[in-house]
């Protein structure tokens, strides 16, 4: 196929002109990451974050520029991308600025389902893969379809210890709660709180589901937590089904049926 330069608007507003279809791919997103593989982008992606597990043959095949927050200018360049790929939350500012100097770099910006779908459809007009993302989102569409399937039930979502930190509302996890059927105890919050004790004991909730990221809670920390809340069910939960906005969203509806069913609120 022949390139050309194209102009492409991300999810922030911003312009960037690509040759297009792009051929050398980075994403410095995890979830946005296993996207691309979803969109069987195998030879395009050339590099990765170290956070980018799945799939997990591509942490061997390609080249690991650094972290989320923390890319590496002198791998990045080696690698002469013709598009970068990043996310306005997961990624620092001054780091998308540099690189945005030298390279085209896309930014998604997402707080619900719907900014998910849409950046799907995005990416897919961007990396010349229509098709294939119309049928994810679509096949995603159809799954959510289902939920909720459990009562209105108050949740705390935490995702952080020493402190406490919670999820509030303007945040994607809260949009995958509200659409579980779930009531966020700190709707009323802006994205994540820190909580002290006392402040926990006052939201008082149903039930208290401890992320395995970006805090990996176990059972270990789980008695401490349960002293707190005596009358709260404590449930630990896969933080990745809950804030991944790729192709993870493929699995996470039934993951969350299977949360509702393990939620039996104590009378």
């Amino acid at each position: 196929m022949n390139r050309k330069s194209t102009t492409f608007t991300d999810q922030m507003g911003r312009q960037i002109t690509v040759e297009w279809p792009p051929r050398r791919i980075i994403s410095l997103v995890p979830s946005q990451t296993e996207l691309l593989y979803t969109l069987e982008l195998e030879e395009q992606v050339v590099g990765l974050t170290k956070f980018c597990l799945y799939p997990e043959h591509w942490r061997k095949q390609k080249k690991v520029i650094g972290g989320t927050k923390t890319p590496q200018l002198d791998r990045i360049k080696a690698l002469q991308p013709d598009l970068i790929i990043g996310n306005k939350e997961e990624n620092e500012q001054e780091s998308i600025e540099v690189l945005a100097r030298e390279f085209p770099v896309w930014m998604s910006d997402i707080y619900n389902l719907e900014d998910a779908l849409q950046m799907m459809r995005m990416l897919g007009g961007l990396t010349n893969r229509n098709e294939e993302a119309e049928k994810l989102v679509a096949t995603i569409v159809k799954a959510f379809a289902g939920l909720p399937l459990a009562s209105p039930v108050s949740v705390l979502y935490l995702i952080w210890q020493n402190p406490w930190m919670g999820v509030g509302n303007t945040t994607f996890v809260h949009n995958m709660l509200e659409l579980c059927g779930f009531r966020n105890v700190l709707e009323d919050s802006a994205r994540y709180p820190r909580l002290s004790d006392e402040a926990l004991q006052q939201l008082n909730p149903e039930v208290v589901l401890l992320s395995s990221e970006p805090y990996p809670f176990k059972e270990k920390h789980m008695a401490a937590l349960q002293e707190l809340l005596p009358k709260s069910k404590l449930l630990l939960v896969d933080g990745e089904m809950f804030s991944w906005y790729g192709s993870r969203l493929l699995q996470a509806p039934q993951y969350f049926r299977e949360v509702q069913e393990r939620i039996v609120v104590r009378e």
